[in-house]
């Protein structure tokens, strides 16, 4: 979608983003909590199943530049404390670089890297073992009950997925260069383009409207077999679904193969 620039494909898609970053900006959140995936750019060698950024800033990509966000570094710190005692074994990082899987919500919802506080929550979805799906769904929960007890207008976002298998993924190397990883992306775009699912992707965001525990749980564990590497990023839904304590509804969905993506749209009913 970032390289997209002249907007030629996924047109349905973009309208309905449109609408959201309109009701967020509504909304005037005073602190985002975004929990996204990494793509092997910051985890490498160490990869936490769960992570909570202390301070970060955004790589450059699709013709972005390299910028710090405005991380909440004291709420990050209470809530990494909230999470220890709650029994999670939360690695805080700091001066972490983090790529679009939080860079493009932030810009495309939530009004930019900079428009309010922000705090990134890292979850595995790249490198094997990965949390699994209950896991994910108490620390959602965990998160939503230190959520509670803030005085703030607090947006949850949960951004990855749907149906996707992104070639570098498929790779089984922890750490290749960026020139490598260009490489395999361009040389294994066409075949990429052939993995939707689209009707695996509408099961799921159905399960998201009902909130079908059992089901959103079975999926996000076989996540890889029914909708490629990359679906397994359905595990940053599950917690922000949790976090966030309220009814979902699917607001859109487009398979667009020049993404190489299923791409939908899930948002609480009281927005």
């Amino acid at each position: 979608m970032a390289r997209d620039v002249e907007r030629r494909f996924g047109a349905e898609f973009r309208a309905e983003l449109a609408r959201v970053r309109t009701q967020v900006a509504e909304f005037a959140p005073d602190l985002t909590i975004v929990f996204g995936g990494d793509h092997r750019r910051a985890f490498r060698q160490v990869v936490p199943a769960f992570a909570i950024a202390m301070s970060a800033s955004i790589l450059p990509e699709g013709g972005h530049p390299a910028e710090d966000i405005d991380v909440a570094g004291d709420v990050a710190l209470e809530l990494t404390e909230f999470l220890l005692a709650d029994g999670f074994d939360i690695a805080a990082c700091r001066a972490v670089a983090l790529d679009h899987a939080f860079a493009q919500p932030l810009r495309d919802v939530g009004g930019g890297t900079t428009a309010n506080a922000v705090i990134p929550i890292p979850i595995n979805c790249a490198t094997a073992p990965l949390p699994a799906a209950a896991r994910v769904l108490a620390l959602g929960e965990a998160v939503g009950r230190f959520l509670d007890g803030l005085d703030a207008r607090v947006l949850v976002i949960g951004t990855g997925g749907l149906s996707h298998s992104p070639p570098s993924l498929e790779l089984d190397a922890f750490d290749i260069s960026d020139e490598e990883r260009a490489r395999v992306i361009r040389e294994g775009a066409a075949t990429a383009r052939t993995k939707i699912r689209p009707a695996w992707d509408r099961r799921f965001l159905q399960a998201i409207e009902d909130w079908d525990v059992d089901t959103l749980v079975t999926m996000t564990d076989n996540a890889r077999a029914g909708g490629g590497v990359g679906a397994n990023e359905l595990r940053t839904w599950l917690a922000a679904g949790a976090a966030g304590g309220r009814a979902l509804r699917a607001v859109s969905y487009q398979p667009v193969e020049e993404w190489i993506t299923g791409m939908g749209l899930a948002v609480s009913v009281a927005g």
